[in-house]
């Protein structure tokens, strides 16, 4: 009896410790499980900070505002594939929070909807993946990184082992490491579901990334694997000894003229979400898209370096060039963490899920910037959920002759 009352003592002292120190972070799961519901992501979107922990980084002490005309008339359709789409109702389809348009450095046009206003801090998703691919360029600049062709172990010991070993930075900025990962968000099952899982109950990023291994000759094949921005970030840390908020704040959010505040979501740890952790404002996002349409240079001072500007926008083996069949993502080259569209005007942009981008057209001097909560991005018969369709849609916009005589207001 008396080992009996030991052992039911013990199982209620386990029971007390874990719902002590485990029961909140399980509740939190839960509740984000629930706001991961198609029905709740208009609001999720916007309000992140409600439901994960996060670094504030303060507006810039010197904002910078565009100037500004009356909202233009967007092109009443655009054609694609033998197809004519009304654009107002492909914005409206696609679940559009927020649309943004500015070109030679004028917003033409700007509207929200669903919750979004001017100062709403909405998650970026996958575009971060080009704000943490311009900081390391910071980084290589100012003597923090060596050269991209160093492996990634060089500067993470610790990936000794793990599918990153070996792996040049190169490669992980080109999303072509080799490393076997499933990128599929609509299958619950996926390596980025369980990613997201871990996250949401805090976890260490960190010491997820180790647990990835190989299965291709890396540089050989581009395929697309979120936590290989997750480990670029890692690198970000390790060789600048700052985190990626103060890194953020310091060499791009402070001397871009940020207008409100943004934050980026983290782990126990205090690792942020590099992958996709940013929440910024529309016109703060168009201010990465203009300091890259401009090639890195800010007002006259050079806050990345022209020449990893290009390197970024280079498609420079055959893997990570349109069409390639050594490519997961035929329908886009791909850069430095920039999709690199086919064509001829220059065209790249910043790609997150749900339908969020940083569209820039240097031909047409033209930034967009889209934020979304598309209900229907997992059905990939819907022309509003692809990024081919809203890349036309962008393409027509660009080349819209915006003049007084369109104004709506």
């Amino acid at each position: 009896m008396k080992v009996l009352k030991y052992v039911l003592l013990g199982l209620l002292l386990v029971a007390i410790f874990f719902g002590v120190t485990k029961g909140p972070k399980y509740l939190r799961a839960m509740e984000i499980a629930e706001k991961s519901e198609m029905e709740h992501i208009e609001d999720t979107f916007i309000n992140m900070d409600q439901y994960f922990d996060y670094k504030t980084v303060s507006k810039s002490s010197k904002p910078f505002q565009f100037e500004r005309k009356p909202n233009s008339a967007l092109p009443e359709t655009f054609n694609y594939k033998n197809e004519t789409f009304n654009t107002e109702d492909f914005l409206d389809s696609s679940y559009t929070q927020g649309f943004l348009v500015i070109q030679d450095d004028t917003i033409v046009y700007e509207n929200y909807w669903r919750g979004q206003k001017e100062d709403t801090r909405h998650i970026s998703w996958s575009m971060a993946k080009s704000v943490i691919s311009a900081l390391l360029g910071i980084a290589q600049a100012e003597g923090h990184m060596g050269s991209v062709e160093k492996t990634v172990d060089e500067y993470l010991p610790e990936m000794k082992g793990t599918g990153y070993e070996g792996v040049t930075v190169k490669d992980v900025l080109q999303m072509s490491t080799g490393v076997k990962f499933n990128e599929d968000y609509g299958d619950p099952k996926s390596d980025i579901q369980r990613w997201f899982r871990t996250f949401a109950l805090g976890e260490s990023q960190d010491e997820f990334a180790t647990t990835l291994v190989n299965e291709r000759e890396p540089g050989t094949y581009n395929h697309y694997v979120s936590i290989n921005t997750h480990v670029l970030g890692m690198i970000l840390v390790r060789t600048t000894g700052q985190s990626i908020s103060s890194y953020f704040k310091e060499k791009l959010w402070e001397p871009m003229g940020a207008e409100h505040e943004a934050y980026w979501l983290k782990d126990e740890n205090d690792m942020e979400m590099a992958l996709g952790g940013l929440n910024a404002t529309l016109r703060d996002y168009a201010k990465v898209g203009r300091l890259f349409l401009n090639k890195g240079n800010w007002n006259g001072k050079q806050l990345v370096p022209a020449s990893w500007v290009t390197e970024s926008l280079t498609m420079d083996k055959e893997h990570v060039t349109p069409s390639s069949k050594n490519s997961a993502h035929p329908d886009s080259g791909y850069g430095y963490q920039w999709w690199i569209p086919a064509g001829n005007d220059g065209e790249f942009w910043a790609r997150g899920v749900f339908n969020q981008y940083i569209y820039v057209n240097p031909t047409t001097r033209t930034v967009i910037v889209k934020n979304s909560a598309n209900q229907n991005f997992y059905d990939m018969t819907n022309p509003h959920s692809l990024g081919t369709y809203n890349l036309e849609m962008m393409r027509a916009i660009a080349y819209r002759n915006y003049n007084k005589e369109d104004s709506l207001d």
